[in-house]
């Protein structure tokens, strides 16, 4: 029966209707199921690839049975109950993910496969469903031959999905929550069996489409169950590249994004370094003579820009960011105001600095998260690019998350010898004494004659203009093995698998007390 006018005298099916819709819901979800996954599994090459993986054998398993069964049982009514149940089940989606995932983060499983008993939890059984959409649409098909009917089914599968994956990505994710993205796919699933149930409008199906419309409506107005340990979530945002969150626990503030901490402020003494590691960010001024221009890559809650304005009254500093909601939050929640000393740029930090002609006595690399490394600044390409736009004695400091020692610490050490191709000296600074996945700070110098622990004392205590340092001086990891780790490079730069020995790790950060400043927050279960 036809339902829809098209273009060129023809009239849509409300088979074909059925299929454009499966494939705009299946590629949407697809897309959405990275910012559900990413806070608890994070967003590395192996969650994207156990999304891409999970989704196309449940749709494969779809297509399979629905195949088998349409020749017997492809009829409208069958395509309308697999729509209204699809949008069941992506309520049970927008209502209980969060115990879904913590649930299933306590399989153990290798690291790099630890997500996938989440994804196909949370994602398998919609995206099965689905499946069956495209073969019983091309046995309901009009065309006359096998080929013409199911290349026809599949085409305008492709062209939803293609209309899916875009919105998703350039319109829903960055303006909406994921309750109210996954409220508009439920919505759009139940729309479509309402159209394929005109115009007789049979009873059951009607009244079982009020009954699904009212279960996504509360399923998204009561938003995922469960308690949040971390504190008070006072604003919570999808951004174009991440989940942004800013959670309260007693006087501490703190940026979360994907999940993981990024900045942190004392509410009642913004000056105090609530993550002890931001200290470390003020070696490099020991480092240098008469420091004018600091940049930092990376911004999150520019708690580390503003110490630096606060600290230093000769020296101007620049900041890209380049997610303008973080910055938007940090302006918020965390007391950034833009000056002529502190000025922010809205950029990815390596074309920044590829454009830029500036000089700088310091960069502060602050962009790296615990399972999210853009590779790109991690390369020896990216470390000569940032040597050419310092000062002849300017001073690069990179804030790594990796362990000191043993498996864990294979990405610091890789960056540690990529950064000695391109610098003449390279000291790195453990943050805590445990063994623990923690901040290591790696500081490059462009002067050939490098400094040594104790000129560093020296001058810290020459200087007044500077933080008492004698502590972090005396953090510096005096040998650093890189013959067992590569160097990173542009076009070979394995930066995920370095990264996978750390996942279900514990992570320290210390707070100024030598305390964990992160205790009762939710981490992956240990595999």
């Amino acid at each position: 029966m036809d339902v829809l006018s098209a273009l060129g005298g023809r009239r849509v099916t409300k088979a074909e209707v059925a299929v454009f819709v499966s494939g705009v819901a299946s590629m949407g979800l697809e897309i959405l199921a990275g910012r559900i996954v990413a806070p608890q599994f994070g967003s590395s090459i192996y969650t994207w690839g156990g999304i891409i993986t999970v989704f196309l054998a449940a749709l494969s398993l779809g297509y399979w049975r629905g195949g088998r069964r349409a020749s017997t049982h492809a009829d409208h009514r069958r395509l309308i109950w697999l729509l209204l149940f699809t949008a069941v089940y992506v309520a049970i989606l927008i209502y209980a993910r969060d115990l879904l995932l913590i649930a299933t983060a306590q399989i153990p499983l290798p690291s790099r496969y630890a997500s996938l008993p989440a994804i196909v939890v949370l994602f398998g059984p919609p995206t099965y469903l689905l499946g069956f959409i495209s073969p019983y649409a091309a046995e309901l098909s009009h065309k006359e031959g096998v080929g013409e009917a199911s290349g026809h089914v599949y085409a305008l599968g492709t062209i939803g999905s293609i209309l899916g994956a875009g919105a998703t990505t350039f319109v829903l994710i960055p303006s909406m929550s994921i309750e109210s993205i996954g409220l508009f796919f439920g919505l759009l699933l139940v729309g479509t069996a309402l159209v394929l149930s005109a115009p007789a409008f049979p009873r059951r199906p009607v009244v079982a489409t009020v009954v699904v419309t009212v279960l996504l409506v509360v399923a998204a107005s009561g938003g995922a169950v469960g308690l949040d340990p971390r504190g008070e979530v006072v604003y919570s945002t999808q951004t174009a590249y991440q989940q942004l969150e800013v959670v309260d626990d007693g006087d501490v503030r703190t940026m979360y994004l994907d999940g993981a901490h990024h900045s942190a402020r004392d509410l009642e003494d913004p000056e105090r370094h609530v993550f002890a590691y931001t200290r470390y960010f003020h070696l490099p001024m020991l480092m240098v003579e008469e420091p004018e221009r600091a940049l930092f890559v990376g911004g999150g809650g520019f708690t580390g820009p503003q110490d630096f304005e606060r600290t230093y009254d000769d020296v101007t500093v620049d900041v890209v960011e380049i997610d303008p909601e973080v910055t938007a939050a940090a302006e918020e929640y965390f007391g950034l105001e833009r000056s002529a000393e502190l000025r922010v740029h809205t950029d990815d930090g390596r074309t920044f600095l590829a454009e830029s002609d500036r000089e700088y006595d310091v960069i502060v690399l602050d962009a790296y998260k615990r399972d999210q490394v853009p590779f790109e600044l991690t390369t020896v390409e990216f470390m000569t690019l940032v040597s050419e736009r310092l000062s002849d004695d300017g001073v690069l400091v990179a804030n790594v998350i990796s362990a000191p020692e043993g498996p864990a610490s294979e990405f610091y050490r890789a960056q540690y010898r990529t950064m000695e191709e391109a610098f003449p000296h390279v000291y790195a600074y453990r943050t805590s004494e445990s063994g623990s996945v923690q901040n290591i700070q790696l500081v490059a110098t462009n002067d050939p004659d490098g400094v040594s622990t104790t000129e560093l004392h020296e001058r810290n205590g020459a200087r007044e203009d500077v933080p008492e340092l004698g502590e972090e001086i005396d953090d510096r990891i005096e040998e650093v093995r890189t013959d067992d780790v590569p160097t990173l490079y542009d076009d070979r730069a394995p930066v995920d698998s370095l990264l996978d020995p750390m996942v279900g790790q514990r992570y320290v950060i210390e707070d100024g007390e030598g305390t964990d400043a992160t205790a009762g927050a939710l981490e992956p279960a240990t595999p």
